[in-house]
């Protein structure tokens, strides 16, 4: 009985060592705090700050004045956006060329990813030469795309007589419809490669053991696609969408280098309506209450996607 007594002291409640595992807890994780802090500090200084910047200069008039001098006008450059038919014709066309450019490249991205999943000789010089059209810059792929398509000297006019198919000496960039032809093929060529990049990466997540137990059951290559590959596919095509969707709505150096906007306005998107507002009208306040309206859109969207292809149900439950 004594020597449980005095050994109670060493077990009882009031040993220092859960006192001390706190304070040791506690030290680490300010540590930690600490180790992060410069990445949050630079995260602060490229990306927070110039979004607070640029929603308080979309409140502001005359900027070209010293700057902080600009009066303050509230959401007037907001209303005179909304209220610009320019502003809705351009959000109009960059959601038609979103629409069409995102479901193609998925499309044509998802059957690249089928293809170079397989097992085939080759296959790692077939994934690494698919990723070429990405890392040429955008630009560059704007430009190689807009000489195909010249009605002189370029590829596509030249393949068209040679095979007798209408549309030879069709001068491709003055049409408002047609034009947009070669900015979609652009666009494609350069960012179907990466949505295949996203969805190889989730095919390579899905145990084959799970196709082998379908086999087992009856079920074809078709009946496996859709019961077995797009449902465990999900997170990489929400990933997928999501990035090239942002992307398409802000689509400009394509428009930029190709059509410069034209014919006229009808290949003119929003992001390059907000680089007019900035660059060439010089109103800041006005192409920052722009810039503002893209980005809250842009949120909107990547929230809607999220919140669709987490449902269950369908193809994607």
């Amino acid at each position: 009985m004594a020597a449980k007594t005095q050994l109670a002291p060493a077990l009882g409640t009031g040993s220092p060592q859960p006192k001390r595992r706190r304070s040791y807890m506690a030290a680490r994780s300010r540590v930690g705090y600490l180790l992060v802090l410069p990445a949050v500090a630079a995260l602060a200084a490229i990306a927070i700050y110039p979004l607070v910047y640029n929603l308080v200069l979309s409140t502001r008039f005359d900027v070209l004045t010293e700057p902080g001098t600009g009066h303050f006008t509230g959401l007037a450059n907001y209303k005179q956006m909304v209220t610009d038919p320019n502003f809705w014709g351009d959000l109009g066309r960059t959601g038609i060329f979103m629409v069409v450019s995102v479901t193609l490249e998925f499309v044509a991205g998802l059957i690249l990813a089928l293809i170079v999943h397989r097992q085939f000789k080759a296959r790692g010089l077939v994934r690494a030469s698919i990723l070429i059209p990405w890392a040429i810059p955008t630009a560059v792929s704007a430009l190689l795309w807009k000489m195909f398509f010249d009605i002189r000297s370029g590829f596509v006019d030249f393949a068209l007589k040679a095979l007798h198919l209408p549309g030879s000496q069709l001068v491709w960039f003055n049409s408002p419809t047609l034009a947009w032809v070669p900015i979609i093929l652009s666009d494609m060529w350069k960012n179907t490669p990466f949505i295949a990049l996203l969805l190889l990466a989730g095919l390579q997540t899905i145990p084959q053991e799970i196709y082998e137990s379908a086999r087992i059951d009856g079920a074809n290559s078709w009946q496996a696609f859709w019961a077995i590959t797009l449902p465990l596919l999900r997170p990489a095509i929400m990933v997928a969408l999501i990035f090239r969707t942002l992307s398409a709505m802000l689509v400009f150096d394509t428009i930029f280098v190709m059509t410069g906007g034209g014919p006229g306005q009808s290949t003119e998107v929003v992001a390059y309506y907000d680089w007019y507002k900035y660059m060439v009208s010089l109103n800041f306040g006005f192409g920052a209450a722009v810039a503002v309206a893209i980005t809250v859109l842009a949120l909107i969207l990547a929230a809607i996607y999220v919140r669709l292809l987490r449902q269950r149900g369908g193809f994607m439950a």
